[in-house]
């Protein structure tokens, strides 16, 4: 059976939230097993706020926890550079209220996983196994997951844009694919938004630096698109960073059309409420994971 796994050496970073636009200092550090991933506001006291989905406090524009007023937001970009690295357990220290955006992907995250390095740990990596299909749907929009034999994520995404339209990606969370597939995909908005995110007092930290920003007939960022499906990759690292909140990593297949923060909260709630769609399991050799040595 694969053994859980934390960091080799404490790693971190620098930049500014994108809807608050403070700076922020973002830490990674190794953690014991059983841990997973812990929040810890250095501002104030090492405040703890657990990665869960109890701790979910909204998620519109970006997924934000709280524990008793303690809030935290934009995790889950770097909820899914842990998730897809296949770290299990760490203390996750962070100076402010908002996790940096960077450049508006995973990637810096990812290398960053990769400079700590990852080392096993003693007890059994653990693994929640979907033994019954669970579906979320709002109209047009919806999101299930149901029986597989390893982490699969299928997602669409249909916008009426010249650079977009309908785009549809699949991907099995193994063997690294993460890394390739998905962690450089930036988030995307459009300029149509932009007026309206302003007056709502968020994205004061957004920049051509940290995201896609889309006009009607095409981009305002010089920087060509990373992937021709860039968009809906990105999609698909919301969906595991989101999923993340679930504590351990799925056996099971997710499939998302036009889904969102949340449409990913609301899949996770009705999951762990309906008791019989899953068990907790030893990860076994054979999930498509790809071993750490």
């Amino acid at each position: 059976m694969l053994k859980q796994t934390t960091l080799g050496a404490p790693v971190e970073t620098d930049g500014i939230g994108l809807h608050t636009g403070v700076k922020v200092h973002v830490r990674l550090v190794p953690a014991p097993p059983d841990t997973g991933y812990v929040f810890r506001r250095t501002d104030l006291g090492g405040f703890e706020i657990p990665a869960n989905v109890e701790s979910v406090a909204h998620c519109g524009y970006a997924t934000t926890l709280m524990r008793t007023g303690v809030m935290l937001s934009t995790v889950e970009h770097l909820l899914a550079a842990l998730r897809g690295s296949n770290v299990d357990n760490v203390f996750i220290e962070v100076d402010n209220l908002e996790i940096p955006i960077l450049d508006g992907s995973a990637e810096v995250f990812a290398e960053m996983i990769g400079r700590g390095g990852i080392v096993e740990q003693p007890l059994a990596r653990r693994a929640l196994l979907v033994r019954e299909r669970v579906a979320f749907e709002q109209g047009n929009r919806r999101i299930s997951v149901e029986p597989a034999d390893s982490y699969q994520v299928d997602c669409l995404i249909d916008f009426p844009h010249p650079m977009i339209g309908v785009q549809r990606f699949s991907l099995e969370l193994s063997d690294g694919a993460f890394n390739r597939e998905i962690a450089a995909a930036r988030t995307f908005g459009f300029t149509a938004e932009i007026e309206e995110l302003q007056r709502s007092n968020l994205i004061r930290g957004g920049s051509l630096d940290n995201a896609i920003v889309l006009t009607p007939e095409g981009m305002m960022n010089k920087e060509e698109l990373r992937f021709r499906d860039e968009f809906v990759r990105h999609k698909i690292l919301d969906i595991i960073g989101d999923l993340a909140l679930l504590g351990m990593p799925l056996l099971g297949r997710v499939t998302a059309e036009r889904s969102g923060h949340i449409m990913h909260a609301g899949l996770m709630s009705k999951l762990l409420r309906v008791r019989s769609a899953w068990d907790i399991v030893d990860m076994p050799e054979t999930a498509g994971v790809a071993k750490t040595s």
